[in-house]
């Protein structure tokens, strides 16, 4: 990305305590009963081997049978602000070809110089908003989800830690922003939708929070996260 198709955005207060100080940053987990998560707490859930049987495998009609998908990887960004536990989102530009105006993580497809899926994500969303890969702790990796426009995304789970001092790329994000982690954990913000696509209904997911509309891939992943967690 050239620096005039940069700008500068600062988030957060700085985190300066240890690892065990990390305990304090927690997010709620809403299942039968309520589970306070921390780092360490997300750690062990995320790092199980396996994916919940009831994962989101994609959005309706995709998946991994038929046409060869393409490869795609996002980061899920966990941002450790205390006392609450986020996670940071993009909003594209409204001038793009694809996915105009829509909330995303950053990510992007594969590259043939790319080692692995994980330095996909690690390196998309350096050139997206400028996250430095080394400020970024993997967690984990959440079930492949499947688009309708023929990609197969590999989410990663990783957690950054305040002040995050990000250069978004003017042409493709509009805006960054986060959502408690507790919100989007609270299964009754998961609203199950359909709309008609091509002279077929369409089932998606969506989870809106105040003037932010997600849904679709985004908020199948979210979903998917909610449920990994769930496993206990």
């Amino acid at each position: 990305m050239a620096d005039c198709g940069q700008r500068r955005v600062a988030l957060g207060t700085t985190y300066t305590g240890s690892d065990r100080d990390l305990f304090h940053l927690r997010a709620t987990l809403f299942q039968d009963r309520l589970i306070e998560l921390d780092l360490p707490e997300l750690r062990r859930r995320l790092a199980r081997p396996g994916h919940p049987a009831a994962a989101v495998e994609g959005d309706h009609g995709a998946g991994p049978r038929g046409h060869a998908l393409k490869s795609a990887s996002v980061l899920v960004p966990i941002v450790a602000r205390a006392p609450e536990l986020t996670v940071l989102f993009t909003r594209r530009t409204a001038y793009l070809r694809s996915h105009s105006g829509q909330i995303s993580f950053p990510g992007g497809r594969a590259e043939a110089h790319d080692e692995s899926p994980e330095s996909t994500a690690l390196r998309e969303t350096r050139e997206e908003i400028g996250l430095d890969p080394g400020r970024v702790e993997l967690l984990g990796r959440l079930s492949d989800y499947h688009t309708g426009t023929g990609y197969r995304i590999a989410p990663y789970i990783g957690v950054v830690t305040p002040p995050l001092e990000l250069q978004p790329d003017l042409h493709e994000v509009e805006e960054v922003f986060e959502v408690p982690l507790s919100f989007l954990l609270d299964p009754r913000n998961h609203r199950r939708l359909a709309r008609e696509y091509q002279g077929k209904m369409r089932p998606f997911f969506a989870i809106p929070y105040g003037n932010h509309y997600i849904w679709g891939a985004t908020a199948g992943m979210l979903v998917n996260l909610y449920r990994q967690l769930a496993q206990g």
